[in-house]
């Protein structure tokens, strides 16, 4: 590998290479890659030792009576399948929380720095306090009627009652699913009626910024197309008094209305007033599912991604302590919502099976100015910052300035999660956040691999901007092609795992037909990732990007037809397309295709209502940026939109190579002569 490039350097390539501090080295758990390499070995090749050993950390009530690693990756073979420790009995609650208190005396060590939207709104939750608060809430929903196995929909934004909800969920037994508060209506209904949650647990309303969301009147018209669509009711609606109580401090008291349902609406602060402080916890199998967490899917119904209790809180710890290099004394810090797959795993379950102090944080990066992070950082003397690639462009623009006012002397590692970093945000992030001394973990995974599965270890990786490096212990990814052949060497193509490790979900709720189909059809063999990957010749890994009609929008996954299907029921739209664009800030943005019916053209008034119909039916992370007018699209013969096509139309790249097998290749010329020039 070649040397560290040069300091003045603002842009990488491949060749440029970033060591590891030395003094990293003295205290880290994997301290170079020889010791990387011997582990990485033992826990693909005896996966039961590698993995017992750290199980050692953790109670079980009872040990494996099966297997501990049984699984078929195989269609052809009979039903897809993944089991760890089978037979054991634990509760992740009572590991992650319980015993901290009482076997390693962290009881009054600070769990998480809770930051409010208002910098003035701060919190401190010890571990004594976290227990009290998970206990009282465990007993709140019991008494109204929760058992092991009911699904509770968790609509909530980031204060400590989320925290409290889904650990009081995962103390007896209950599956949590927790809808990110920045979706609609319709995907909060969507996710209610698919798992059949009984209950829900939302509050009044939050500031985004300076933007005020009345998150219960969102959550009162999701309720009431669940009675529409499929005559079903929540028992129960609990709602958090979040707003109101800020609103009184800034004597604005009359600003948030809200409705109420007497039949089903229940005050938090009521239930939680008169609660016991103590409640035993539920023990359970360790592939008893945990939550239940969507994700978009490729035809345009989200996937309900289901996690269980036992390999989800090994593989999560583990990830945690390695990755991140975890010590005692460390401050830590993910920006991540817990509405999404890395706020589970990161803010929640990953950090406090080690006993981590956090900082949850509640608002967005430039409220009330451009530093709020780098405020965080100092005020709090993180140590490990884990962010998004879409967040370090955003603040890109703004230039060190605003950086260079606050002491980030603190920080020891930096992290990236949600996408592929661009090797120009990687470079900013490196020398002005980070003052060109710490490295960055760039950490690919998904909501259904449940924790990190190519990422480097801080100490003892060499670093290449862009390349999620080497596959975390017990993953081992192989590249196919088209034929599903192997790809050795420096190759580009499909990027699969052939054995399991013990976070990868299970199945999709209520339809293992779906998760065997979008996992394992394609290639009999392998878990399929949907991403495309690169391997050098250093055999550190690219990840190229989605090869499947998926988006990664700000780091969150969009199906196109899920975005399709939104635009399509406005009754001026007869068909659409949806591509992905470049964004210098999101990654990708989306670019849409519509054909509209007769006697409707694309005014700016049907344009803005289209992005509103989109934002209504799915949220405002999947709001169009560029909408065009399409007479028609290019089609094959066969009637199979060609997408490549539109991609390159939308990124005016003129070289199409071969478009022969199109029914109407004129409609190219056309399209690129009304393509869009700007966003909205």
């Amino acid at each position: 590998m070649v040397p560290e490039s040069e300091p003045g350097k603002s842009t990488a390539t491949e060749d440029h290479v970033f060591y590891p501090p030395p003094e990293l080295r003295t205290d880290a758990h994997v301290p170079d890659l020889e010791t990387y390499k011997t582990m990485y070995k033992k826990s693909v090749e005896k996966p039961e030792e590698f993995w017992s050993e750290l199980a050692k950390e953790f109670y079980w009530k009872s040990s494996p009576t099966g297997k501990f690693l049984d699984y078929n990756f195989d269609v052809t073979k009979g039903k897809i399948y993944v089991k760890f420790m089978e037979g054991a009995i634990t509760n992740i609650c009572y590991n992650i929380i319980d015993r901290n208190i009482t076997e390693k005396n962290l009881g009054d060590k600070i769990a998480y720095f809770w930051e409010g939207n208002d910098p003035n709104d701060c919190l401190r939750i010890s571990y004594k306090d976290l227990l009290k608060h998970v206990c009282k809430c465990a007993n709140v929903l019991k008494k109204l009627g929760v058992k092991k196995g009911d699904r509770v929909a968790v609509y909530l934004p980031m204060i400590p009652e989320l925290l409290y909800t889904m650990l009081a969920c995962a103390r007896i037994g209950a599956v949590h699913s927790i809808v990110f508060a920045g979706f609609s209506a319709e995907s909060l209904c969507d996710r209610i009626l698919d798992s059949q949650c009984a209950y829900l647990i939302t509050a009044d309303g939050f500031f985004r910024g300076e933007k005020m969301v009345n998150l219960k009147q969102i959550a009162d018209e999701a309720l009431e197309k669940c009675r529409d669509k499929e005559n079903f009711a929540v028992k129960a609606c609990i709602v958090v008094k979040h707003l109101g109580t800020r609103l009184k401090k800034m004597n604005n008291c009359n600003q948030l209305q809200i409705s109420w349902n007497s039949d089903t609406d229940l005050w938090w602060h009521d239930l939680m007033a008169n609660a016991a402080e103590v409640c035993e916890p539920e023990w359970l199998s360790v592939e008893d599912p945990l939550f239940i967490l969507y994700t978009s899917g490729s035809t345009g119904k989200p996937k309900g991604v289901l996690h269980t209790v036992g390999g989800y809180l090994l593989y999560t710890a583990a990830t945690f302590k390695y990755v991140f290099n975890y010590q005692p004394d460390d401050i830590y810090w993910c920006t991540a919502d817990i509405g999404w797959i890395t706020g589970h795993s990161y803010i929640t379950y990953g950090p406090l099976a080690n006993g981590a102090t956090s900082v949850m944080f509640e608002g967005i990066p430039v409220y009330p100015q451009v530093d709020r992070f780098w405020e965080i950082i100092e005020k709090y003397k993180v140590t490990t910052f884990y962010t998004a690639p879409t967040a370090i462009r955003m603040l890109m623009k703004y230039g060190e300035e605003p950086v260079k006012k606050h002491n980030l002397k603190s920080l020891k590692i930096l992290g990236s999660v949600g996408e592929p970093i661009n090797p120009e945000a990687w470079m900013w992030y490196y020398r002005f956040i980070g003052n060109s001394r710490c490295p960055i973990v760039d950490t690919f995974w998904q909501t259904e691999t449940g924790g990190h599965v190519m990422t480097p270890l801080p100490a003892a990786f060499p670093l290449k901007p862009g390349s999620a490096t080497l596959p975390f212990f017990g993953v081992v990814p192989a590249l196919l092609n088209e034929h599903g052949e192997e790809l050795l060497g420096e190759a580009e193509g499909y990027l699969v795992f052939s054995q399991p490790w013990p976070s990868l979900m299970r199945t999709i709720y209520g339809n293992h037909e779906r998760f065997e189909s979008t996992y394992f059809r394609k290639f009999p063999g392998f878990y399929v990732t949907g991403d495309g990957c690169r391997r050098d010749k250093d055999g550190y890994y690219w990840i190229t990007g989605r090869i499947d009609d998926m988006l990664n929008v700000s780091g969150h996954l969009l199906s196109t037809a899920e975005v399709e299907s939104a635009l399509t029921e406005h009754l001026a739209v007869a068909e659409a397309a949806v591509v992905s664009r470049p964004h210098p800030v999101k990654g990708e943005c989306l670019y849409c295709f519509v054909t509209l019916r007769d006697g409707h053209d694309l005014t700016d008034a049907l344009t803005t209502e289209l992005r509103a119909h989109v934002r209504e039916k799915i949220g405002p992370i999947a709001s169009p940026d560029f909408i065009q007018s399409a007479p028609g699209l290019p089609k094959t013969r066969s009637g199979k939109i060609m997408r490549r096509v539109l991609r390159q139309i939308a990124r005016n790249e003129r070289d199409l190579g071969d478009i022969s097998t199109l029914a109407d290749p004129s409609i190219v010329e056309v399209l690129f002569s009304q393509r869009c020039q700007a966003a909205a």
